[in-house]
């Protein structure tokens, strides 16, 4: 199913802001200002688990929507490049593109989480949770793809947001695999 291994790790860099212990807050588009990175072990149905990573750069334009470049590395795979673009349309609520989801990428604040839906070619549905870590610095990533309603794959990681000095040396990191 290849369209599920390049979705999976597709989430894992896209939202965070913080929880309720975690001060001061921080806003969710702003959390993937300037560079992240993502990392973790993604299971599909009747495959061997295998490592994701993704080195992402984000900007608020002018608009205050989030325009998100990734670099997703899977292990065994040749790195490709995701787009994101996403905008708050509504207290605790998102909406936008992402260049491997087909249509709309729906993003809402439920309990200090953010829960992603979208859909992805071979009629999966896509399912994300992100939580907001202490001191909004990353966050927890937990993903569930189904398939006619059956869940056929899962993803689970972390995202961080990389300090200016440590993003320059992640982005000069030659790839893995």
């Amino acid at each position: 199913m290849p369209a599920m291994r390049v979705l999976l790790p597709a989430a894992a860099a896209l939202f965070t802001g913080s929880s309720a212990n975690a001060a001061p807050p921080v806003h969710p588009l702003q959390f993937f200002e300037g560079r992240t990175e993502g990392s973790g072990v993604v299971r599909i149905l009747f495959k061997k688990p295998y490592r994701s990573r993704s080195i992402g750069h984000g900007r608020i334009d002018r608009d205050g929507s989030l325009s998100l470049v990734q670099r997703v590395e899977d292990e065994g795979r040749p790195a490709r490049q995701r787009q994101w673009k996403i905008r708050q349309v509504g207290t605790g609520r998102f909406s936008g593109t992402m260049s491997e989801a087909i249509g709309p990428v729906a993003i809402e604040e439920i309990g200090g989480r953010y829960r992603f839906r979208f859909k992805m070619k071979g009629n999966l549905s896509v399912e994300q949770w992100l939580a907001p870590q202490p001191g909004g610095m990353s966050a927890r990533n937990r993903m569930t793809v189904r398939k006619l309603g059956v869940t056929v794959g899962t993803s689970e990681g972390v995202i961080r947001k990389l300090p200016a000095a440590q993003s320059a040396q992640t982005a000069a990191r030659p790839p893995r695999g």
